[in-house]
């Protein structure tokens, strides 16, 4: 598995990898450090049944590397990190498990800033915060951020509509939601609320079935919903949902959701390009959550405004990631990894001449 361990690495040009194990909790993590130039690694804490080690091991570092690029590309100063936890969030999460994580975070000493993702809940970053002081957020402050991820996946959207149709409204546009879960359900509700035409689907048929008894939804299954000839396809589960099998199937004229990784393959990004379909790379849209928890750390406290202000600038991230593409004839892919690596770079250049620039500032 060495070889496996450092090729990894060197392909997603990650820093570091730690591996955590406790016997008495059942406790097995991975964390993953891609990139601190900008800052401290900061990423969710994602807790899964994964099928391997390996399958854990490759979802940590790649999701490490989009959060460096997702905080990049927002303009913050910030690196990538990740842990994932190999259990079952519903079976094998204990306090037991949660308190020895965070003793093991906490002897990272602030190299990873840990947050809530999927398989974790802000009840579990309290718990977690008891053993260590690096956990953002808790319940005072900004609160649970799903509805702040749909918010700046909406604002992704409206600026795909714009670049698409001349008009950033969603009023009567088709959206497809697939995966219903607190992010795809708040989705849902904003697109109701701006009069969007709504389409569902999840794996877990009850939930579809009570969303539908209480909102105007339409309703398929996970086989068809990413066929359907919509304005927009919203994929909002795990990721890898763009890959040889479906591209040709996609029938919409946008790709904005906020799963993370939905690109199985880089160069799944130009395939979608080469069809003419419109994707908002998924940590440039789905950064509305990690932006509200980091409203947690400004030095006057959290202001709910400004975090709302902050969340909406998705809508000219995503713009200027369009433009881009357009201008250098990239994919969306490619120009939102450009766009990142350029600010990463200037960083490093920057930290060259003056050391120290890039280190966790109070």
């Amino acid at each position: 598995m060495n070889d496996f361990l450092f090729d990894l690495l060197q392909d997603y040009e990650a820093e570091t990898l730690y591996i955590c194990q406790d016997k008495a909790s059942g406790l097995k993590a991975i964390i993953a450090i891609h990139d601190t130039t900008l800052g401290p690694a900061t990423g969710g804490i994602r807790m899964w049944h994964y099928p391997s080690e390996r399958d854990a091991v490759s979802d940590a570092v790649r999701l490490a590397r989009a959060m460096t690029y997702k905080w990049a590309a927002a303009g913050i100063d910030l690196g990538g990190g990740k842990c994932v936890v190999i259990a079952d969030p519903n079976t094998e999460k204990t306090e037991a498990l949660l308190r020895r994580l965070g003793q093991f975070l906490q002897r990272l000493n602030g190299q990873f800033l840990a947050g809530a993702d999927v398989g974790t809940t802000i009840d579990d970053m309290e718990l977690l915060a008891q053993e260590c002081s690096f956990v953002v957020p808790t319940r005072e402050g900004s609160g649970a951020s799903g509805p702040a991820t749909a918010l700046g996946v909406i604002e992704g959207m409206r600026a795909c509509l714009q670049a698409r149709y001349a008009s950033p409204d969603l009023h009567g546009r088709t959206v497809a939601v697939q995966g219903i879960g607190s992010v795809g359900r708040a989705i849902v509700e904003q697109l109701l609320q701006a009069g969007a035409v709504v389409t569902i689907a999840d794996i877990d048929h009850k939930s579809v079935e009570q969303m539908a008894a209480t909102s105007a939804v339409h309703i398929t299954t996970p086989e068809e919903i990413m066929k359907l000839p919509v304005d927009i396809y919203c994929p909002c589960a795990l990721g890898a949902v763009i890959n040889n099998t479906t591209v040709p199937e996609l029938q919409c004229q946008i790709v904005c959701g906020s799963a993370n990784n939905q690109l199985a393959e880089e160069r799944h990004g130009e395939l979608l390009a080469n069809r003419d379909i419109l994707y908002a790379p998924d940590y440039i849209v789905n950064a509305g959550g990690a932006l509200w928890s980091l409203a947690n750390r400004a030095p006057g406290g959290f202001n709910r405004q400004h975090a709302i202000d902050t969340v909406a600038h998705i809508y000219e991230t995503t713009t200027k990631v369009i433009e881009l593409a357009r201008q250098e004839r990239l994919s969306t892919a490619r120009a939102a990894d450009l766009l990142a690596e350029r600010r990463i770079q200037a960083a490093r250049v920057r930290n060259r001449i003056h050391p120290g620039a890039g280190e966790l500032r109070a």
